[in-house]
This record gives C-alpha cells, sequence and structure tokens, in this order.
C-alpha cells in the first residue's frame, strides 16, 4: 500500500513539473511553427519531385524533353530542380548558381531508393493499341460473367458485379480485381478470365528474350534451364535435375534480376543524379528560456507540486482498496478460477473498472466454454472426412488403390463437405459471438420463395409454393434465404422421388409464419427435441450420402433468433415433418 502511494505522489509530482515547463516550451516553441510546417511540406514536394522524375525516367529513352517537366516541378514546389548526369553534366536546371556538395537522390528507374525496378518501367511488355483494345474486352466480358453469374449459396448475384473493377496496369493491361470477394470457388467465369490471362504475342516476345537472358546468365553456373512466368517468377524446366542444398534459388533471383535491367535498359532514361534546394530557409529557432522566466517556472511548479501531493494523498488511498481487490481476483482467474468477481462500488471510474473486469471474466468463461464445445464439434464432425482422405491417399502411395478419376472424385467430395462445414462453423460462430449483422429491408416473400423454388427445379422431388400476395417481411434477404434454403435443401433431402415439398408463407396477426413441409419418414418423437442441435443427424450413422453436415438446422435457429423470431418442428409419424419460421411482420421500435 505504502509503495503504491509513494509512487502516485512521485508520478504526481514528476507530472507536475513537466506541465509546468511544457507549458513554458510551448509559448517558445510556437515562434517556430511556421518554419516547421514550411520544413514538412518540403518533404511532401521533395517526394513529389522524386517520384515525378523517376516516372519520367521509367517510360522515356532519354532526358531530352525533361526540361518541361524540370520547369513545371520547380514552378509548383518553389524548389530549384536540378538534374545532372551521373558524371556531373547538366541536363535540366530551374535555377542557376552552385549546387550542394552532395545529390539529394539517385534517379534511376531500375533501381530505386528501395532497391527495387519502378513499376511503371516496361519496356518491351508495353502493349500496343490493338492489344490493349483486345484485352479491354475480354476484362469487359468477365465483369459482364461476374455480373450475371450466381457467386455461391449465400452470396446475391450481383455481390461480384458490385466489388469487380478493371484495373490497368503500366503496360497497358487490364486486370480484373474483386476486393473483398473470394473467385476460388467461382466456376461458371473460369474461362473468361483464363483467356485474359493469356500473354498476349507482345508478352510472349518479351518474356522469350528475358528469360534467355535469364538461361545465359545461369550457363557460367552450370545451372538448368528455367523457365519464366508473366509475373516475372520462375520454374526448372526439369526440377528432378536440381539437388537440395546447391543454394541456386538465390543465383536464379538475381539473375533475374539483372536479365530485367539488362532487357529494360533500352527503354528507360540512364540514372541520373537529382539535387533539390529550398532558397530562404532558416534552422528553426532552439528552446531558451530567460533565468527570469526559470526562477517564476519554480515557484509556480512548488505551488503546483504542494497541492498534487495532497491530492494525491487523498486519491491514492481511495485506488488502494479497490486495486488490491481486482489483483486478488486477477490472481484467482490467473489460477483457473472462472467464478473469480469483484465487488462494485459506487459509479466512478474505479467502479467501472471492477464492472468491466466482472464482464471480462464472464466473457472470458462464456468464450472458453464455446472454444471447447466448438472444438469438440470440429474434432467430432472432420475426424472422418480427414481420415478417408488420408487413408486412400496412403492406400495410393503405397500401391494398394490406384488414384484415377473416380478415387480423386471422391476425394474431392471429402474436401467440399470439409469446406461446407468450416463454411457452416464459421456462420455459427459468428452468431455465438453475437457478431452476426443483419441489413434489413422489406421483402417480398412470394418472390424469394419462387427464387428459392428456382435453385430445386433439377431435383427429382418438385417444390411447390404458396405464398399470399404482397406479402413482406422485415429481413436480411441474404440470411433468410439462407434460412429457408437449409429448410427446403432438408425436406428435398429426406423426401421420396415425386413426392413434392411444400412452402407455405402467410401472416397470423403480428406474425409472418413460413413453413416447409416434406413428405419423407418423419422424425421420432424422442429425436424432435434435438432437431436444431448442431451435428445432430436423424442418421444414426451420420452418413454422408444422405445428410448434410449437421449444421444447417443449427444455423437456421440463430438466424431465425438473430431477427427476433423462433423456428419449431411437427412430425406425425410417418407423416414427413414440418419446419415453421415464426418472424414479426413488423419492425420494433427502435429496431
Amino acid at each position: 500500500m505504502h509503495s503504491l502511494l509513494v509512487r502516485l505522489l512521485a508520478a504526481l509530482a514528476v507530472v507536475s513539473i513537466c506541465s509546468v515547463a511544457a507549458t513554458a516550451w510551448l509559448v517558445v516553441r510556437t515562434t517556430t511553427k511556421a518554419i516547421r510546417q514550411e520544413q514538412a511540406q518540403a518533404l511532401t514536394d521533395d517526394a513529389r519531385v522524386y517520384d515525378t522524375l523517376l516516372g519520367y525516367a521509367a517510360t522515356h529513352r532519354t532526358w531530352d524533353s525533361a526540361a518541361p517537366v524540370v520547369r513545371s516541378l520547380a514552378a509548383s514546389t518553389g524548389h530549384r530542380v536540378t538534374l545532372t548526369r551521373q558524371d556531373g553534366t547538366p541536363i535540366a536546371d530551374s535555377g542557376s548558381g552552385a549546387l550542394p556538395a552532395r545529390p539529394s537522390a539517385t534517379v534511376d528507374p531500375l533501381q530505386d531508393l528501395s532497391s527495387r525496378i519502378d513499376s511503371r518501367a516496361v519496356g518491351p511488355f508495353l502493349l500496343p493499341a490493338a492489344e490493349r483494345t483486345a484485352l479491354g474486352a475480354m476484362a469487359a466480358s468477365v465483369v459482364d460473367c461476374l455480373r450475371t453469374t450466381d457467386s455461391g449459396d449465400y452470396e446475391p448475384a450481383n455481390r461480384l458485379a458490385r466489388e469487380a473493377r478493371v484495373v490497368v496496369d503500366p503496360s497497358g493491361r487490364p486486370r480484373v480485381e474483386t476486393p473483398g470477394a473470394d473467385l476460388s470457388l467461382d466456376e461458371a467465369c473460369l474461362r473468361p478470365r483464363g483467356a485474359l490471362a493469356e500473354p498476349t504475342a507482345t508478352e510472349r516476345k518479351a518474356l522469350a528474350q528475358l528469360e534467355a537472358l535469364v538461361n545465359d546468365c545461369l550457363r557460367p553456373r552450370n545451372a538448368p534451364t528455367v523457365h519464366m512466368s508473366p509475373d516475372f517468377t520462375w520454374r526448372w524446366e526439369d526440377p528432378g535435375a536440381v539437388r537440395a542444398g546447391l543454394g541456386l534459388d538465390t543465383a536464379v533471383d538475381r539473375c533475374v534480376a539483372q536479365s530485367r535491367r539488362t532487357q529494360l535498359a533500352g527503354y528507360t532514361a540512364p540514372a541520373a543524379l537529382l539535387y533539390l534546394t529550398t532558397p530562404g530557409v532558416s534552422p528553426a529557432t532552439g528552446f531558451d528560456l530567460s533565468p527570469a522566466n526559470q526562477a517564476r517556472i519554480a515557484g509556480v511548479s512548488a505551488l503546483v507540486l504542494l497541492v498534487t501531493v495532497l491530492a494525491g494523498a487523498l486519491l491514492g488511498r481511495r485506488l488502494v482498496g479497490p486495486l488490491r481487490a481486482l489483483t486478488t481476483a486477477a490472481s484467482r482467474m490467473r489460477d483457473g478460477d472462472g467464478t473469480a468477481r469483484v465487488t462494485v462500488r459506487g459509479n466512478d471510474e474505479i467502479a467501472r473498472l471492477g464492472a468491466a473486469f466482472n464482464d471480462m471474466a464472464a466473457r472470458r468463461q462464456e468464450a472458453e466454454q464455446l472454444r471447447r464445445d466448438m472444438v469438440g464439434d470440429i474434432a467430432h464432425e472432420m475426424r472422418t472426412p480427414v481420415t478417408n482422405i488420408r487413408g486412400w491417399l496412403e492406400a495410393a502411395e503405397d500401391g494398394v488403390a490406384v488414384l484415377d478419376e473416380e478415387l480423386v472424385n471422391s476425394l474431392l467430395e471429402e474436401a467440399i463437405m470439409l469446406q461446407h462445414v468450416i463454411n457452416d462453423l464459421q456462420d455459427l460462430s459468428a452468431a455465438d459471438a453475437g457478431e452476426l449483422r443483419l441489413h434489413r429491408t422489406e421483402v417480398d416473400l412470394a418472390e424469394m420463395l419462387a427464387q428459392i423454388t428456382a435453385t430445386f427445379r433439377t431435383a427429382s422431388v418438385p417444390v411447390l409454393v404458396e405464398a399470399e400476395d404482397g406479402l413482406t417481411v422485415p429481413a436480411d434477404p441474404i440470411r433468410l434465404r439462407q434460412a429457408i434454403g437449409n429448410l427446403t435443401s432438408n425436406a428435398v433431402r429426406h423426401s421420396a422421388p415425386g413426392r413434392p415439398v411444400r412452402l407455405l408463407a402467410r401472416r397470423v396477426g403480428d406474425t409472418v409464419t413460413i413453413a416447409v413441409t416434406d413428405q419423407g419418414p418423419g422424425i421420432a418423437a424422442a429425436d424432435l427435441p434435438l432437431v436444431f442441435e448442431r451435428f445432430w443427424r436423424a442418421e444414426k450413422s451420420r452418413n454422408r450420402q444422405t445428410g448434410g453436415s449437421g449444421l444447417g438446422l443449427a444455423i437456421t435457429r440463430k438466424l431465425a433468433e438473430a431477427h427476433g423470431g423462433t423456428v419449431a418442428v411437427t412430425s406425425p409419424p410417418g407423416e414427413g415433418a414440418t419446419f415453421t419460421l415464426h418472424l414479426p411482420a413488423y419492425l420494433e421500435t427502435g429496431d
């Protein structure tokens, strides 16, 4: 206790003294503020001048036309901008007079300040107008394909179109970017994307030249031949001919960098020295206090110190008790006691700290339980497919099984199922953590149910829809479609071929009900309370050929609860099952 009080008082004394001294220093510092702002602006202007000239050098073979650029930069920044060759011969100068002893920077597009080749230096990779036009049309077709193709079960059809954009590289090659969207699962637009990625005749010619330069560089090292890719990565022509431990990878990287600089040397301006000077700027004024001011600061500091010590003594006693309680509770939590809490009194900062500690302890206890449940669920669910994949791969490696198309398809199905389980677990994890965000709009149920029905058009089980005209519900359209889709998919999976699944939507008072009815074998009465538990399936064998991941109904329950509703199931013996979503017809005040 005494140590804490002493430290608190010492800290407050230091703070009070520093605050008075800082006030005096700030008064003096204001005299140099304008000069420092000018210096900061000068640094920004210097960086702009350097980047502009570096871009010029990357796109021009000589400095012959650089004088107008230099004069324009000098006029916009107020600096004197001078370019000379490395032997000191002038190239362009916006002023006159002697130059500094050392240049500000070297302008070299083949080796900038970061020892990299400037991305604007493309040389023989610069595409002619005809190839740019053709690639631009291909990029537009990729965007059109993404605009008209559904990107997945839980994304709207226009998500990729909303995020897709065409970006043109310095060489003139367009590429399609979809920030925030994963195209690894997109198969519908794979062909136009592949066509866009194919090198043009100009790029193939330039790449062949670069590949020859790299292999000529490697020949004295007795290194095998390499092949270059359009993104300037490389691969061995015969990977089996390269023995481990020869250290050739570093040699190849050096040869690639050297060959690129050799290839671009004839297309870029030679390295030049840049001199930047700023006339009229004087050094900043230093910190200085007169003896009289120092005496005044000492007197005020003593008075502030006295008041600080008295106030600190009172506050210190108020802090010690709650802090000791927090320390004890934290030690208990460290030792594994998840029930450790502190008593909260009052509503000041210390009380709020205690309340925050209690909330943190409760959340930690809840998170630990969720973690245990999740680890158990994942281990239980993924053991079988992982074991299958490993078993078949080991059998193929040992020659017991043939890695033919049928086996590859089987392993791919297991991998897809694992990915599906992972996606479902992510949704459940977000719901459990309270991070499931809804974007509510008025959803036309008749239209949504028709869209869901269309996705099952090729199934052997017909899906029939009955919905009131104009029936709407305030909901997140993506999440509501996910919930109804889960119920419909489950119903189709458990119905016999030819026996329809019915979707019924209607309003009952202030509630909208959406019922999904199948004509399958139904659910045993003893199993009804377990239907919405994660990883539960009606098949006791947990057969993946007739059952899903076991997470769809659990996700549906979480989505219904997030909308302020519920989901229930009824199943008369031998007469199929009916899953019913109950959602509020109107948003509550303040929602």
